[in-house]
């Protein structure tokens, strides 16, 4: 376990530019399985997940060469082996389950372990997946340690209706679609931006997708998929964390963005909190007129509130990223997470900073803030975010926090703290026990 020791109270200023979005990232290195011909990605994230998978890749026989010093990866699944009574999957990492659509078209089996799961944000469930291997043709067995899917003959093309606008299931159905015979129609799909980019890849390699973007997506199987060279955009997750940063302590900071047309939504999102952003020349700015202070509604009668759901609502994943702006922002804001029922219970956290939220349920969280709050050790969830937002609130407080099992920090932003330390920051990982 790593902890985080912040040395908070310093303004944050300066340039920086985010890394690739580690949800575009791993779906992308998994769907490389389904061609024969070399890959070559640009601005792969040196973090600890694409480790796993690119260790899953060579165990499979796979030439692999990557150098994170310039983030570009070559990949080629030329003659590659796998066991499905034998070989494992890496475990406590959600999206090695995106890993069966490839194995399942080129080995005609794979295999689920029991134990596929990421942040602990509640209920993860795998049915929504096996259900979409099911109707692609797999049989599935329950085995002590995990599921056996076999596909025997080729996939073969479906429509499905998806319960809930699910990412990874989206994701997992265009992979078991692309080489699938027939056309495929995904109704419900989600449409998040790395899905979006996730997309842009398969149809760079030959995958015939319509409605990129859209709750509905068609895809027509090909007899084969070819190679190619994609180069990966800026993580908006880390975009919105930058600016945040720069907002809450009271600093500037610009970061590249090569896509500013995704954030009306995030830039009314930070006006709620007295944060205006700037987009111009390919970069974006957080922008304040003294302390954050929440923005009245004209509805009196009802708290400024933050909502999250699937896109193109506001991002789940940024709920804590505005959390921490709650709470130093003088003023009251409800959060509501739709999807996750155990996201929000990190307020015991925020109270050791002095911060004043409330838990209404497993969904919903109130913050008090503008609240005098003073340095502390705080105990970070398995989420990224929420360790991220843990570190902002220390970042905003003079005085020595520490920020306990800041860990999952590491399984999606590469270099993290030390960008965070050419703004001005003053921050350190050591062991923890």
């Amino acid at each position: 376990m790593s902890n985080l020791i912040v040395h908070g109270g310093t303004p944050l200023s300066g340039r920086i530019v985010p890394s690739a979005n580690k949800n575009a990232v791993l779906p992308i290195l998994c769907a490389t399985l389904l061609t024969r011909e070399p890959v070559r990605l640009r601005g792969v994230p040196e973090i600890t997940d694409v480790r796993k998978i690119l260790e899953v890749f060579r165990k499979l026989g796979s030439q692999v060469e990557i150098d994170y010093q310039t983030g570009v990866l070559d990949v080629h699944h030329r003659d590659t082996h796998f066991d499905s009574a034998t070989d494992r999957l890496p475990e406590e990492m959600r999206s090695s389950i995106m890993l069966v659509p490839g194995l399942m078209a080129r080995f005609g089996a794979a295999r689920i372990e029991d134990d596929v799961k990421g942040c602990t944000l509640g209920a993860r469930e795998i049915d929504p997946h096996v259900e979409v291997f099911e109707r692609f043709g797999a049989r599935v067995e329950r085995q002590p340690d995990g599921l056996l899917l076999d596909v025997g003959a080729k996939l073969r093309a479906n429509d499905h209706w998806t319960d809930y606008a699910s990412v990874t299931t989206t994701e997992n159905f265009v992979l078991c679609a692309a080489l699938a015979e027939g056309t495929s129609t995904l109704m419900n799909a989600a449409s998040e931006p790395h899905v979006q980019e996730f997309c842009q890849f398969m149809q760079m390699l030959g995958a015939k997708i319509e409605g990129l973007g859209t709750s509905r997506l068609k895809i027509t199987g090909v007899e084969r998929l070819g190679g190619g060279e994609f180069t990966f955009a800026e993580d908006f997750h880390e975009i919105v964390t930058f600016l945040a940063l720069g907002a809450i302590t009271g600093g500037r900071v610009e970061v590249k963005n090569s896509t500013p047309e995704q954030f009306p939504l995030i830039d009314r999102t930070f006006a709620k909190f007295g944060v205006r952003i700037v987009h111009e020349h390919g970069w974006s700015r957080a922008e304040t007129d003294g302390p954050l202070k929440v923005k009245e509604p004209f509805t009196r009668n009802i708290l400024q509130k933050v909502e999250a759901a699937p896109w193109p609502y506001l991002p789940v994943d940024l709920l804590p990223i505005f959390v921490a702006l709650g709470v130093k922002a003088e003023g009251s804001v409800m959060f509501w997470n739709k999807i996750y029922d155990g996201a929000m219970g990190w307020t015991s956290e925020l109270a050791k900073f002095g911060a004043h939220a409330f838990l209404s349920d497993p969904h919903r969280m109130v913050t008090f803030g503008g609240k005098p709050l003073h340095a502390s050790e705080v105990e970070s969830p398995y989420i990224i975010r929420v360790a991220i937002a843990l570190l902002m609130v220390a970042a905003s407080i003079p005085g020595r926090s520490v920020i306990r099992n800041a860990t999952p920090i590491r399984r999606a932003h590469p270099h993290f703290v030390e960008n965070i330390c050419t703004l001005g920051a003053r921050i350190e990982w050591v062991d923890g026990d």
